[in-house]
């Protein structure tokens, strides 16, 4: 997938979710994806903003994460997975992910 397929699928799935009151970043190795949780839907860009939380990874590990290939707490263990700023924010990814 290509970080342009991957920022379509994410803003298709925030489409139905309602806003979880903070921002995230994914920042990847070619380019990020910026989560503006404030709003009802959440909206998705591609937009490098401060956020709350930025988590930071390949962009090889991002998409296995999107595809489901790999679970967001094993690649945190692993070391895959970098986390700054607000951990509270990160866990709730679960649940709007899916």
């Amino acid at each position: 997938m290509t970080l342009q397929e991957i920022t379509a699928k994410m803003k298709e799935g925030a489409s139905s979710k309602t806003a979880f009151g903070n921002t995230v970043k994914f920042s990847t190795d070619q380019g990020v994806v910026y989560i503006d949780g404030n709003q009802t839907p959440p909206v998705v860009s591609n937009d490098d903003k401060a956020a709350d939380c930025t988590l930071a990874m390949t962009f090889s590990d991002f998409s296995d994460l999107i595809e489901r290939k790999i679970d967001g707490m094993t690649a945190f263990m692993t070391g895959k997975l970098k986390i700054e700023g607000d951990m509270g924010v990160a866990m709730k990814l679960q649940s709007i992910l899916r």
